[in-house]
This record gives C-alpha cells, structure tokens and sequence, in this order.
C-alpha cells in the first residue's frame, strides 16, 4: 500500500468515528494508475478499502477475529468506469447529445441535459438546438455566470468552470470546507434487529430502500447488494437512466411509486416500516416537502440506518442545488486544475466519474458503519454525504509534479468473471470484483435489468 492510499484511507476511517484504519488487515495488489492530476487510482484503493475493512468490522462480531481484506488497486480503477461487455448488443450513450462543456463570452461552462427535463431547461434558455455546433455559438454570447444562473433558474442543471482558489473563495466552498467528509450521528434507541451476518453472504436478509438516482447512490447500494442485501429501488414513473441502468441495476430489484399519491405512500410508509437502511440522494429539503424528512423516518422505522447524498454540500447556499459529478468537477476547480496540467485548452476533468464512485463505496461504508453501532449500542444511525466534500478530498491531495505511475492496463478477458450475465439487454461479461475478503465474495445473485420491473414489497426473510 503507498503512503497516499494509506493517508487517503486514515481520513476516511476517522470521518467513519474509527481511527487508525486497521491496515494490517488490508492487503492491497496490482499495478498502474489512472492518468490525472489527481490520485484518482489511490482515491478508488482507498474507498473500496474503506467499505471491505467496514463489513469485516461488522463481521468481526460473528468471528474471534475480523477477516483479512484483499483489493486490486488496478481493478478497483477499473470499476469506477463501465464493469461490463456485451455479447452481441451495444452499450447506449452515457451522455444526451448536447450535453458538455461549451466556451462562453469569459470561460467555460458545462451544461448536463441527460434528463429530459434538465435538456428542456437548456433549450428554454438558449432556443432549441439541433446539434452541439449550434448550441455552441449561442453560448459564446453569454457571460458564464450568467448563464449559470438563468439555467438553473429554469430548473436545469449548470456549473461555470472555477478555479481551486476561486471555489476556496466561494461562499459554498467555505461552507463545504467546515463539513466532515462523512456526518454521523447515532439516534434513538431500538428493539435489536435479527440480522444473522452469515460469513459468506453477509447482509443476507437485510433489507435496503433505495432512493438514489445516478451514480453515487446506485454505486453504494450495488455494493450493498453484492454482500447479500435485497435492495429495493424506488423511483417515480417516468424517471428513466438508459445509459447507466446495466452498470446501478445489478442485484438489485425496481419499482415505481408516485409519493404524492395516498395509496402509493401508505405502500412506500409499508416498505419503509419494514426496512433496515434507507439510501437517499434527495436533495436537502425535498423528502421533508413530502411528508419524509429525517424524524418522520425515525418514527416510521425506529433504528433505521440512514445515509444520504448530497451534490454540493449540506450547508451554504447550494444547499438545495441539483447536481451532478461532472458539475461538481466543474465548479470546485478539479476540472481547472485538470486543463492546468495537461496544458490543455479546454477543460480537463478527472478520468472518470470519481467523485460518484467514491461517495458511493463511502456512502456504502457508511451503512455497514451504522449497522454496526446498531448491534453493539442499540440505536439507529444517521449519515450525510456530498460530492463537493469528496471533491475536497481529492484537492487536498494533488499529485506531485514527478509523480510518473505507470500507465493502467486496460480491462481484457482475464479480468471478468468466467460467468455470463444475462441483462435485461442481453448476455454480457462483468469485470471481477476488485475486493474479496476472507470466507466472502462479491457476489450479485440478480443480472442488471432495466428500471420498474419488480413489485414495490419486500422479499420473504
């Protein structure tokens, strides 16, 4: 293990309420880096690291010891980018067509319209447009800030590129800095749960209610479900993830609800009553203006262990901001510092979509954190997440001027598992798990599938 996984893990460990990272029960293997200018392959070790070492701890209460953790560094890259290959089928886009960075009359601004909605806003802003080319030149007549600002006023989703030092400035940067990269706080106490914790499926016939949409959300609860966990996806009708659904959906099951509707709440108030964990990646204040804020699901589901995500922080102004990593990465200087480094002429963002993936093994850790507290003190849990604050992580550790790592191998044959996974797309191949610990395996007993193909009830325990 390298001094900065080391660094990186020891942080994570302590905003878990646990401090020193018990390293002696990692091992960690494998060559080769992501190229950027930050340690983005150091980042991926250290969280997946984060969320092994978390079950082995919630595991350690089964067993005299906790079982020792193997990660692949490499794979653990791998596995923030796309983990499977068709057989036959092509993979959709990931990105809607007008969707990136686009040159303003003083700047860059990055534009997300994967959602239809988010691609209205867009276009109610700056007129329908055909292509990128076209959108392009209109976007040249605006002040990036200004842009910024009339998409999000239309309900879209924006982010002018910063600087690190201009986002260190920034109102909300302040605010994200004074945040803990994990919040914590034990709740109420509550009858003990009956979760068994069997060795080799782990959180087998723990129940997970997952409200999250892309990525981190969905990364944390894919974990989740490889340990053994029935993870039920709710989402609203008309709420799709084409280009992503074959990565979020494995092992888990989906359905749809309308939660302003009285018979669909009085089924979600049933599901939520008789789950054990509860993911969310609502942003601050949307479930309370359902009926669901934080005390209302303490009181539905006394000890309910509850994680949440959250783009741009949990305080400041942008609070209640939509969205996303690729914006985030706009606007806390990652992206700057990027273009910076690699000369470039245009912005520069990290190699993949790290900061989802990383929230999300934290965000998973988490859980697995609270699961624990809940059978040694007898009390619900109740963690907050972000984007920004990951992001902040990653500033706080750029890569030195002579780091050279040695490039990342490419994904081949050797590294997925022998099985073929039949999607809902069709037969594919999945990259092996990066993560194995002793007497346990990843494993996912339900192919990806595509979104509201399952009943919103539970699976008999």
């Amino acid at each position: 293990m390298t001094p900065l996984i080391h660094t990186l893990l020891d942080e994570i460990w302590q905003s878990l309420g646990q401090r020193p990272a018990p390293c002696d029960r990692l091992t960690v293997s494998g060559t080769g880096a992501l190229p950027s200018a930050f340690p983005v392959t150091e980042l991926a070790t250290a969280a997946w690291s984060a969320a092994g070492l978390a079950c082995a701890e919630l595991l350690r209460r089964e067993a005299a010891d906790a079982p020792q953790v193997w990660i692949d560094q490499r794979l653990a890259s791998l596995w923030f980018g796309w983990t499977l290959r068709p057989l036959g089928w092509t993979l959709p886009a990931a990105w809607d067509a007008l969707a990136g960075d686009y040159a303003t009359a003083d700047g860059w601004i990055r534009l997300h319209t994967n959602a239809p909605h988010h691609r209205r806003a867009v276009e109610q802003v700056l007129g329908p447009a055909p292509d990128k080319g076209a959108l392009a030149e209109r976007v040249l007549g605006w002040k990036k800030s200004e842009l910024e600002e009339a998409v999000i006023e239309a309900g879209g989703c924006a982010a002018q590129m910063r600087s690190a030092a201009a986002w260190r400035q920034h109102i909300q940067g302040k605010s994200v800095a004074l945040e803990p990269l994990i919040h914590a706080s034990l709740q109420p106490e509550a009858p003990p749960p009956g979760w068994t914790l069997p060795v080799a499926r782990p959180l087998h016939g723990v129940r997970v209610l997952d409200l999250t949409r892309i990525l981190a959300g969905p990364i944390a609860t894919r974990f989740l479900a490889g340990l053994g966990a029935d993870v039920l996806r709710i989402d609203p009708y008309g709420w799709d993830e084409p280009g992503v659904e074959h990565e979020v959906m494995l092992g888990k099951r989906s359905a749809r609800l309308n939660l302003t509707n009285a018979h669909d709440r009085h089924t979600f108030e049933h599901l939520l009553r008789n789950a054990d964990v509860i993911v969310h990646g609502y942003r601050a204040g949307a479930l309370e203006k359902l009926g669901y804020g934080a005390e209302e699901r303490r009181a539905l589901a006394p000890g309910l262990i509850d994680v949440c995500l959250n783009a741009y922080g949990w305080s400041g102004p942008w609070r209640t901001r939509r969205g996303f990593d690729s914006l985030v990465q706009m606007s806390c200087g990652l992206a700057e510092a990027g273009m910076v480094w690699r000369s470039a002429s245009l912005p520069v963002p990290l190699p993949v979509q790290a900061l989802d993936h990383a929230t999300g093994y934290l965000m998973a850790a988490a859980v697995l954190t609270g699961m624990g507290q809940r059978l040694s003190r007898g009390t619900g849990y109740h963690a907050r997440l972000s984007l920004a604050r990951t992001a902040q992580l990653l500033l706080a550790h750029p890569c030195s001027a002579d780091y050279r790592p040695e490039p990342l191998t490419p994904a081949g044959t050797a590294d997925e598992n022998p099985e073929t996974e039949l999607t809902y797309w069709g037969a594919a191949q999945r990259l092996r798990a990066p993560l194995s610990l002793q007497g346990t395996a990843l494993q996912w007993a339900l192919p990806a599938t595509t979104l509201g193909t399952s009943q919103p009830e539970w699976l008999r325990r």
